[in-house]
C-alpha cells in the first residue's frame, strides 16, 4: 500500500478498498468521498451526518462507510474529520469544469474569486483552481473548508492547495 511507503493513497487503492463512489453516483451531483483506510478509533464524521450517510458503527475502529445514494455532498463531514480525509467532489459543476471541496488548515486562507495552485496527494501542483467558497463557520472548529474549480480531468486527484505565503510569512522566512 503507497499509504504506508509514501504517506498518501493512490486513487486506485480507494477504489479497490470501497471507499470511492461509483462513477454512475457522480453524475448525480455533490458526492463525499472517504480517503480513510486506518482503523483508528474515530467517528465524527458519522456523527456530523445528518443524513445517516456514512457509518462506522461498532467498534469505532471500523472504516467509515459511505451510502452514496444517501449521501447529498452538504459538505458537513469535510471539517468534522481530525485526519482531514474527507472530500466533496461535484463532477456536474460545467462541461469542462467540476467542485471539490477540502479542508484546509493554513492561513492565510485563499480570498473567494482568487486563482489558486490545486496540489495531489502528495502536494504536487498539478492544476490550477479558481477559489469559488470559503466556509470558516463555528462550528467547523478552526477547520475551514475551502471549494475550488478545476478541470475535470483533474477532479480525482486535486486534494488541496499549495500553501499561500502571507506578507508576514514572507518577511518572516526572508533570508536578506
Amino acid at each position: 500500500m503507497v499509504l504506508r511507503k509514501m504517506g498518501y493513497l493512490t486513487k486506485k487503492e480507494l477504489v479497490n478498498s470501497n471507499c470511492y463512489p461509483a462513477e454512475e453516483r457522480f453524475n448525480k451531483g455533490s458526492v463525499a468521498i472517504i480517503e480513510c483506510t486506518e482503523e483508528i478509533p474515530c467517528n465524527p464524521c458519522e456523527t456530523a451526518c445528518k443524513f445517516k450517510a456514512i457509518k462506522i458503527g461498532k467498534p469505532i475502529t471500523n472504516i467509515p462507510i459511505l451510502d452514496e445514494n444517501l449521501c447529498i455532498g452538504c459538505g458537513m463531514c469535510i471539517a468534522k474529520c481530525p485526519g482531514l480525509a474527507i472530500f466533496i467532489v461535484d463532477k456536474t459543476y460545467s462541461n469542462k469544469e467540476g467542485l471539490i471541496s477540502f479542508p484546509h488548515e493554513y492561513l492565510p486562507l485563499p480570498v473567494t474569486g482568487s486563482i489558486v495552485k490545486a496540489v495531489n496527494r502528495e502536494g504536487k501542483v498539478v492544476s490550477s483552481g479558481k477559489v469559488i467558497k470559503v466556509l470558516n463557520k463555528k462550528g467547523f472548529d478552526r477547520t475551514p473548508v475551502i471549494t475550488i474549480t478545476v478541470p475535470k480531468e483533474k477532479l480525482d486527484e486535486v486534494r488541496g492547495i499549495k500553501r499561500l505565503e502571507s506578507e508576514d510569512s514572507k518577511q518572516f522566512y526572508s533570508r536578506e
